[in-house]
């Protein structure tokens, strides 16, 4: 069976990309409107770190989302990097049939 390789795209590049460039708006700006420290946006636009569900729901609420839109691109993100990082072929499936 081949591995089926998955495009990571982490959703500081959504943010950064479809938000912050096209609205013309810094980091900072954003930061004051979610109620946030600057460095955290800042942190997620540059591909540092992730999305959290505390600011999942601050993303969805200043940009008209959900909070499950944010959480669900971190999600595959994570999901996506992890199945290009860790080997699971010997592991064997349970025969959950007859169970």
């Amino acid at each position: 069976m081949s591995k089926i390789s998955i495009a990571a795209i982490h959703p500081g590049e959504v943010l950064r990309e479809e938000y912050l460039l096209p609205m013309n708006l810094s980091a900072g700006a954003l930061a004051k409107l979610v109620n946030v420290p600057r460095t955290r946006i800042e942190r997620i636009a540059t591909e540092q770190t992730g999305i959290t569900p505390d600011t999942a729901l601050r993303l969805g609420k200043v940009f008209n989302t959900t909070p499950t839109f944010w959480m669900n691109m971190q999600n595959s993100y994570d999901l996506a990097k992890s199945q290009s990082e860790i080997d699971i072929s010997s592991i064997q499936t349970l025969d959950t049939a007859g169970a």
